[in-house]
């Protein structure tokens, strides 16, 4: 297949396109050239929002965007294709309010979410472009993306406080739900799309089973050897100062994604191929201050 990958450089896209080259379709990445290029991909050095005619003249069997934030991103896009098959749009859990019962359903109303703010709502333009314009476009509501070239600073910000034998401060109790998907199964769940061309095309994405963050954070330094030195905050003291997600839980129902697709990358695994990037890929993290507040702050 000839396929258009929109990015290609960071992270999700750029996993996306290796992923997809080496299956042995023909991959076209599409980003402004400013960092290095995966190896097998043919680029297109273009701004989103000045590509010209440059994407006219290819047929692409399938779009995969990974990389539109927004109503704008996703209309620019369409309008710089040219004749094109399917469209698999990364979209986000951000979509659903807060306020909706739990396991958020597909089929439930979306909106605005306070934790999410804008995020969430161009996200959802997004949606709604595509559901208008692009009616046959396959829509994926993933939770957390993990995996390796995660350059974020999650897994990775938990690896350095095991590598320096850190003690780790979790949030109130630590039993916190966290609900991830591996960037691998990502991959392989657009794939599949593309091979079985389901009826439905909205689906929630992700790991069926939740983990609490004090459990993350054991399978973090577990995969070093390590056991963590736990420590509870339980001041008013903002979360995100001082760890890597915001105060806020959710669950996906992913049961139309099991149907197709029942096994997902074992969280164990998953976490140790992220270690294994992140050791070989140091200087592509994407840091914030969480240490030097935890220093300052916590003793």
């Amino acid at each position: 297949m000839k396929i258009l990958v929109t990015g290609g450089t960071v992270f999700a896209s750029r996993f996306t396109a290796e992923y997809f080259v080496g299956k042995g379709h023909e991959v076209y990445v599409l980003n402004r050239g400013s960092r290095p290029q995966s190896e097998g991909v043919r680029h297109i050095c273009a701004d989103r929002f000045s590509i010209g005619n440059e994407l006219k003249s290819i047929r692409f069997d399938a779009v995969l965007d990974v990389t539109s934030y927004n109503e704008n991103d996703v209309r620019t896009l369409h309008e710089a294709l040219g004749e094109f098959g399917d469209y698999i749009f990364v979209s986000s859990s951000a979509v659903y309010p807060e306020t909706l019962p739990q396991p958020f359903r597909e089929d439930m109303k979306c909106g605005p979410n306070s934790i999410w703010g804008g995020y969430g709502t161009n996200k959802l333009a997004a949606e709604n472009y595509l559901r208008t314009n692009v009616p046959h476009a396959y829509i994926l509501r993933p939770p957390y993306l993990y995996g390796p070239m995660n350059n974020l600073y999650r897994e990775a910000f938990v690896f350095e406080c095991a590598e320096e034998d850190r003690p780790f401060y979790l949030p109130k109790n630590g039993q916190m739900q966290l609900q991830f998907f591996h960037i691998r199964d990502l991959c392989r769940f657009m794939e599949l799309l593309l091979e079985k061309q389901p009826q439905q095309h909205i689906f929630n994405v992700g790991n069926e089973e939740s983990i609490d963050v004090r459990s993350w954070v054991e399978v973090c330094y577990g995969t070093l050897g390590k056991t963590p030195e736990l420590r509870y905050v339980t001041d008013d003291i903002p979360q995100r100062s001082y760890f890597p997600f915001y105060d806020y839980e959710y669950k996906l129902d992913v049961s139309e994604q099991m149907k197709l697709m029942p096994d997902t990358v074992p969280f164990d695994t998953g976490i140790a191929e992220s270690y294994e990037w992140y050791a070989n890929n140091r200087e592509l993290i994407v840091r914030k201050p969480l240490n030097e507040f935890i220093s300052k702050n916590f003793k």
